[in-house]
């Protein structure tokens, strides 16, 4: 039997056009679209109507950076699959990214699989994975052609965290050598770990424990310098790069030259690297501990640039990094030790309401908030036009969305598993509604009604612009 849902009067939102527009979904795809009060939109008959008169109709966010239930520190992110992803829906995010983790000593399909345990039945929207890549060998070179027949197509290494995820260079050369060979995409986690570790030892033996030296020790220019590595690597390769959480203007710079030269080099940054800054890590009574995320957070001056950067396509996208710790129990863990306090905030919730709010100040445009939120990460990561649009044929992923609706983002009402907000008190303009996943309402008027294991598996293609 054949449903339909019919979305009336509503200032339809995509990444290229704004339109007064009805749309009509069948069988949890789009199926047409007419401009409102035409004789076509007026033609179509549906079961359900939605009626969006005086709100925005844009497609479902695309988070491609998300960690649930990641190990990390002794402990494990905050959110499971199903709790973050209800989460993610209340944000008006319908697609997330996550990462499989392969552990060293392990195979790709190990951890490949570990995931898939973790997110199947249990998600409310639906997922895909990228995988990290602990350890480069003949096998997981061999293993990475394999997954991307699976639809996962892109894969990440960390210049940081050595003994954990680190890889050297010459491993990082090597997978990127396969990536180029294989059509996948190497994300690159860019920061010098190994000199990291040396000031990380250093201030800690001069006493210096607070969380605001985590800040100063993963410095930005050790950030820049990895960037610099990694794009002449891709580049030695012959081979795109995709840079994670990018959250220092020296970086930006970094990757503004490689386009410039024409390299196929793109860079992500996050919503906390726009509206937080190291005077939050410095936060007395260890309440700085969490804002404990790396890249850590930087000065205000380097925001700036970051929204330039954004502006101006330096800059491609924002994702979350979302990778919660609860503030009791686990960001504790580094009482006396900063180095011990698990690296991660919490964001799914709030990206796509941050990013109206840069919407209602001045530093992007509409279409460029649904860009860098829904449609530049589905075509980055091979799920457009099934993701991160409104068109025919498309996936019935729509967030009904109230521009004039005021919130204060807080702990109290957020629906991440996690005991604070990185936002507390923050005043935003403009709130999610209604959310439909695939056609089915997610959200409906502020109220949950969606279900975990309605959210599907969803294999990519390689990234689009390459193609």
């Amino acid at each position: 039997m054949t449903r339909r849902t019919l979305i009336r009067g509503g200032l339809v939102v995509t990444a290229s056009d704004e339109i007064h527009a009805d749309v009509l979904i069948e069988d949890g795809r789009i199926a047409a679209l007419a401009a409102s009060g035409t004789p076509a939109a007026e033609a179509f008959t549906a079961e359900r109507v939605i009626d969006a008169t005086g709100k925005y109709v844009i497609p479902g966010g695309v988070d491609a950076h998300t960690h649930m239930e990641l190990p990390f520190g002794g402990t494990f992110a905050s959110d499971t699959f199903e709790t973050g992803t209800r989460a993610a829906a209340w944000g008006g995010t319908t697609t997330i990214v996550d990462f499989a983790v392969q552990s060293v000593g392990h195979t790709l399909r190990e951890g490949l699989d570990t995931w898939h345990a973790k997110a199947e039945g249990n998600c409310a929207i639906d997922y895909a994975f990228h995988m990290i890549v602990s350890d480069v060998n003949q096998e997981t070179l061999k293993e990475m052609d394999l997954l991307i027949e699976e639809g996962v197509t892109s894969f990440k290494q960390f210049m940081a965290y050595p003994g954990v995820f680190y890889s050297d260079d010459g491993q990082i050369l090597r997978a990127m050598q396969r990536s180029a060979e294989n059509g996948g995409l190497i994300m690159m986690h860019a920061e010098n770990g190994i000199a990291i570790d040396v000031l990380v030892e250093q201030a800690l033996a001069r006493g210096e424990t607070d969380p605001r030296y985590h800040g100063e020790v993963r410095k930005a220019l050790l950030e820049a310098e990895a960037t610099h590595r990694a794009i002449r690597l891709a580049q030695v390769a012959g081979a795109p790069l995709y840079v994670v959480h990018v959250s220092a203007m020296e970086a930006v710079a970094e990757l503004a030259r490689a386009r410039d030269e024409g390299l196929n080099v793109f860079g992500e940054t996050c919503p906390q690297y726009l509206f937080l800054s190291t005077d939050n890590l410095a936060e007395p009574d260890f309440e700085g501990a969490k804002y404990v995320c790396s890249t850590p957070l930087r000065p205000k001056e380097h925001q700036a640039r970051l929204w330039q950067g954004l502006r101006t396509n330096d800059l491609q996208v924002v994702s979350t990094d979302h990778c919660p710790f609860c503030f009791t129990g686990q960001k504790e863990l580094g009482r006396g030790d900063f180095s011990k306090i698990p690296n991660g905030l919490p964001g799914v919730e709030n990206r796509m309401d941050l990013l109206h709010q840069a919407v209602v100040d001045g530093h992007i445009s509409r279409r460029r908030w649904i860009e860098i939120a829904c449609a530049t990460p589905a075509r980055m990561f091979g799920l457009y036009p099934k993701k991160g649009t409104i068109a025919p044929g498309a996936d019935a992923d729509i967030v009904i969305y109230d521009p004039h609706a005021e919130q204060v983002m807080s702990a109290e009402t957020h629906h991440m598993n996690v005991d604070y907000s990185a936002y507390e008190g923050k005043r935003t303009t403009g709130r999610v509604e209604t959310v439909l996943s695939r056609g089915e309402p997610v959200i409906t008027e502020r109220e949950y009604t969606g279900r975990a294991g309605h959210g599907a598996f969803t294999p990519r293609s390689t990234c689009q612009y390459l193609n």
